[in-house]
């Protein structure tokens, strides 16, 4: 990975440029940056600047990051049925976790979930599977072909607010409480992922960032200015994102909708 430097400022108005390679990246409520590059994970302040490195070669290419709760960062390598946890300092904060010693050899999604908890999907079983922090089995779906009456194939998942979000692109978002019982459906399609605030669903749609309201069934799209299709967008906590080939962006951002629309 190379990092050529990073842009620091006080100015709330005047946006931060991290200048990095990376293959992925997420940002915290607390507006830390992290990147992702193969088996390497970088952490970035608000201001910009380097916060610390984590990197296991034995265990390969990073496959999945989530920082919804940064005191305990959840780190997931998909090729050895891993998941690590670290702390706000990318430090290893407890043992590993196996999943294929637990005996699930196809955990194609993993991601937090409250109480030092964790949630797996378990693409042979077709199951989301949730785990206490010492990895005891507390919820399941069962399978999900039977729960929703279809085949699905979803590629995100994340928790907020005790309800799981399962994103399958082609049927939309399906939603699970803390148990594993279904509850809804959103019918938001073609989405990779997503960040999630109140009850609003954030995503990218093009250069467009758009927002969808799960309650009131509302959708609304804005230009953020001139964005690349390419770049990747994320908002969070009134900062948006934007993730190019060399470089994170981020800026202060409030969202006016130029077009909106209702189910």
């Amino acid at each position: 990975m190379l990092i050529c430097c990073s842009f620091r400022n006080s100015d709330p108005l005047v946006p931060v440029v991290i200048r990095i390679k990376s293959e992925a990246y997420r940002a915290d409520h607390l507006g830390n940056v992290y990147t992702v590059n193969e088996d390497e994970l970088t952490k970035f302040l608000p201001n910009g600047k380097m916060a610390g490195r984590y990197s296991n070669l034995r265990l390969g290419s990073i496959s999945h990051l989530d920082v919804s709760n940064p005191l305990k960062i959840l780190v997931y390598y998909r090729d050895f049925q891993q998941i690590v946890f670290l702390d706000n300092q990318l430090s290893v904060n407890s043992n590993a976790v196996s999943l294929e010693e637990m005996g699930y050899e196809q955990a194609e999604l993993v991601c937090a979930s409250a109480n030092n908890s964790f949630w797996v999907y378990d693409k042979q079983n077709n199951e989301l599977l949730r785990f206490d922090e010492n990895s005891k089995k507390i919820a399941a779906t069962g399978n999900l072909k039977q729960v929703l009456q279809s085949e699905i194939t979803p590629v995100y998942m994340v928790e907020y607010n005790n309800y799981l979000f399962l994103n399958s692109p082609q049927h939309g978002i399906y939603v699970f409480d803390m148990f594993g019982a279904f509850s809804k459906v959103v019918s938001i399609k073609g989405l990779r992922d997503f960040q999630l605030m109140e009850n609003v669903i954030y995503y990218q749609r093009d250069s467009m960032l758009c927002s969808y309201n799960h309650k009131l069934f509302e959708e609304a799209c804005v230009s953020p200015g001139l964005v690349p299709v390419s770049a990747h967008l994320q908002y969070q906590n009134k900062k948006l994102y934007t993730g190019n080939k060399d470089s994170i962006v981020c800026r202060s951002f409030t969202p006016q909708a130029t077009n909106s629309k209702s189910e």
